[in-house]
């Protein structure tokens, strides 16, 4: 093996993984002065962030936006010189798909949780309106140190509630089983209100206005320019021109520490010696490195679960081609439907449509945890599944000029009752290894904004070692 030479003294730094947590890791260290050494096993950086091309259009094959009421992932786009690029959705409307009809996403709710009644008329049935309402007259129900988002909700509104809307908006950022989620990790405010008010419905309606008070403008999402997949690769780009150094294709496969305090890291043939490491990988690429130096928090990231999916991208000629207006629609999984979403691409994001004005781009996702039966099927067969749902959903008929189908296999973390205190756990104990943090969508959260928001706090950790 070659060694690889290092600085003696404090502030040498290797992250493993190349995703955007590592990646903003990576950032974050570099601006503080520390000498970075970033080691991705693929042959690419960026992670679930992939942007790419389909019939000459720009578009993402990851997630296409990012949570922008959340400061973290809008400001490190600004920081590696995004900001001319950010672009907020030319249409914030959207559809549910459900009891055979495309119907006006509901508005005033939180996650699927109305306020009142009323928020959901149109997607519910009469009775499920009128079980809503019995919220108010129903005993507290104690929420404990945590609960299932599905369990609880359907107890105090009913089923038809999670089942028609929780479920969808839950299974769009998760790909998860409502029913299985962590309220007190997937929605935290939710948790904390359930937590002081006998009414659910009451307890939303504060959190609405308490919104209100704070008056939150601007937009909820925001994309940027050519894909949201540019982020990893301009804050890469940053890295190395503050001196950091990006390595793919290369898988660690040893992470040690040494009598003397550091850490030894070995990537195929390469030795690395460090005085501190973020791991930045999934959970059972993580419970692999930390066996030897922590094997209770291995234990504990070996159990996290993951959903995989997939997404199907078309291209179709505009000319003929004629979709309902707004964003695209959710497929509640009670309907029976082999697509759980679409995103109608070229109308949501404007620059779509301003670079290819002949064509009609969209995609739809397909797989939710538990489902292994449909993501076994070819690509062929997922695109003609995809176009049978969405001619029965819009009435698109035409034949594509270009798709694309792309597998996240294993690609999002489960977040089940007790996650929050499997992460505390699991911080707790690789906090008793001074120069080791960890971080990725797998602690708290899985959106773009979480994921860096826990690499910061990763390198503030490392950074009172380092001192």
């Amino acid at each position: 093996m070659r060694e690889v030479e290092t600085r003696s003294g404090a502030g040498q730094v290797v992250v493993i993984g190349g995703g955007v947590a590592g990646l903003a890791a990576a950032h974050r260290l570099v601006q503080r002065g520390a000498r970075v050494t970033v080691l991705e096993a693929s042959d690419r950086v960026g992670g679930k962030l992939l942007p790419g091309e389909i019939a000459g259009a720009r578009v993402d094959f990851g997630a296409e936006s990012m949570l922008a009421r959340r400061p973290e992932a809008v400001a490190l786009a600004r920081e590696v010189g995004l900001a001319d690029r950010l672009k907020p959705p030319a249409t914030a409307s959207a559809s549910l798909w459900t009891r055979g009809a495309l119907r006006p996403m509901p508005k005033g709710h939180v996650m699927g949780v109305p306020g009142t009644a009323s928020a959901l008329t149109g997607v519910l049935s009469e009775d499920g309106l009128r079980r809503i309402e019995r919220d108010a007259d129903l005993p507290r129900t104690e929420v404990g140190e945590d609960v299932a988002v599905g369990a609880y909700v359907a107890e105090r509104l009913g089923r038809e509630v999670v089942d028609r809307l929780v479920e969808p908006l839950l299974g769009g950022v998760y790909a998860g089983d409502a029913y299985r989620i962590s309220m007190r990790s997937a929605v935290p405010q939710l948790f904390q209100a359930a937590r002081t008010h006998d009414s659910l419905t009451e307890a939303v309606r504060e959190i609405q206005a308490k919104a209100a008070a704070a008056q939150q403008t601007g937009p909820v999402f925001m994309g940027i320019e050519g894909g949201v997949g540019r982020l990893p690769l301009a804050v890469a780009e940053s890295v190395r021109a503050r001196g950091g150094e990006i390595v793919t294709g290369a898988p660690v496969t040893e992470l040690r520490r040494e009598p003397s305090g550091r850490w030894r890291i070995v990537a195929g043939d390469r030795v690395l010696h460090a005085d501190a490491v973020v791991v930045a990988v999934p959970a059972p690429a993580a419970a692999g490195l930390l066996r030897a130096e922590a094997p209770t928090a291995a234990a504990e990231l070996s159990a996290v679960e993951y959903a995989s999916m997939a997404l199907v991208t078309l291209a179709y000629r505009r000319t003929g081609t004629a979709l309902p207006e707004g964003s695209g629609f959710l497929v509640p999984p009670v309907d029976g439907r082999t697509i759980k979403a679409s995103t109608f691409a070229s109308q949501k994001w404007g620059w779509i449509a301003d670079e290819n004005p002949d064509l009609v781009v969209l995609r739809t996702s397909v797989g939710r945890y538990g489902e292994t039966e449909i993501l076994q099927r070819t690509d062929a067969d997922l695109v003609d599944v995809s176009r049978h749902d969405l001619k029965a959903a819009t009435g698109l008929d035409a034949t594509p000029v270009e798709t694309r189908v792309t597998r996240w296999d294993d690609g999002l973390p489960q977040y089940p009752v007790g996650h929050h205190a499997r992460v505390t756990r699991i911080r707790e104990h690789i906090a008793k290894l001074p120069g080791l943090a960890v971080c990725g969508a797998q602690y708290d959260g899985v959106g773009i904004p979480a994921c860096i928001a826990s690499a910061y706090a990763a390198v503030d950790q490392i950074h009172g070692d380092l001192q």
